[in-house]
Formats: structure tokens, C-alpha cells, sequence
């Protein structure tokens, strides 16, 4: 019986899943926004969003315990800096799971997951101001 126990397995080991996480949560931090699996984008969001809420804290303890989850200063850096003065009248609720059906070698639903003030890069204006 699986009583009390929260999170997905993934179909992976236990340091396998954690080392996946941490690798998608500074992906995400890093460039806001990601194309995985609907499971996985799950259980991202819930440590995207302790992240967050380290950043907001902003003080030297709450760095280091981010700096010892995701293990890469300039997207620690970027978060404590950046990132979280777009967030700092939110109570929750970072992210955004936007699924975009499945994948066609093994019919695997997919999502994007990005931040919510992900601001896509507007192709029409750089391609107009290059000519």
C-alpha cells in the first residue's frame, strides 16, 4: 500500500527522479519555459513553486537552500534577483501547464510548463525592424 506517500515515481529511481527535477526546475528558471511530459511538468510545478517562495524570502539562508537544490549560481542568481520581483504580489500559483497533446513515438501527453509572466519573444518585430 502507497498510504501517505506523495509524489510520482515517474518509473524511475529515487535519485534518478531527483537529479530530472532539479535539472527541469533550473531549466525552467533558466529559460522560462519548457516542453515535457504532463507528469513530470506536474511534479515540477511543486518545487518551482518552493523555489519561488525561497526567492521571495530573499534573505542568505533561503539562497543557499535554493543554491543547494538547483546547484547553478547564475540561475540562482537570476531568480533572487529578477524573477522575483515579477512575483512578489503573487501568493502562489507560478506556473502554467499548457498541454499540447501527444507525443507521436509513444503517444506520451505533452505540456509546456513556463512561468505565468512568460513573455514569448515577438518574431514580427525583430524581423521588421531588421529591414
Amino acid at each position: 500500500m502507497r498510504h501517505r506517500k506523495t509524489g510520482t515515481r515517474l518509473g524511475r529511481n529515487s535519485s534518478h527522479r531527483l537529479a530530472m527535477i532539479r535539472n527541469m526546475v533550473t531549466s525552467l528558471f533558466e529559460h522560462e519555459r519548457i516542453v515535457t511530459t504532463a507528469p513530470k511538468a506536474k511534479e515540477a510545478r511543486k518545487v518551482v513553486d518552493k523555489m519561488m517562495t525561497l526567492a521571495k524570502r530573499g534573505d542568505l539562508h533561503a539562497r543557499r537552500q535554493a543554491l543547494s537544490f538547483m546547484q547553478n549560481n547564475s540561475v540562482v542568481a537570476k531568480l533572487f534577483d529578477v524573477l522575483k520581483n515579477d512575483y512578489m504580489d503573487r501568493n502562489g500559483g507560478y506556473t502554467r501547464i499548457i498541454r499540447t497533446g501527444n507525443r507521436l513515438g509513444d503517444a506520451a501527453p505533452m505540456a509546456i510548463l513556463e512561468l505565468v509572466n512568460y513573455k514569448e519573444a515577438d518574431t514580427t518585430e525583430a524581423a521588421s525592424s531588421v529591414n
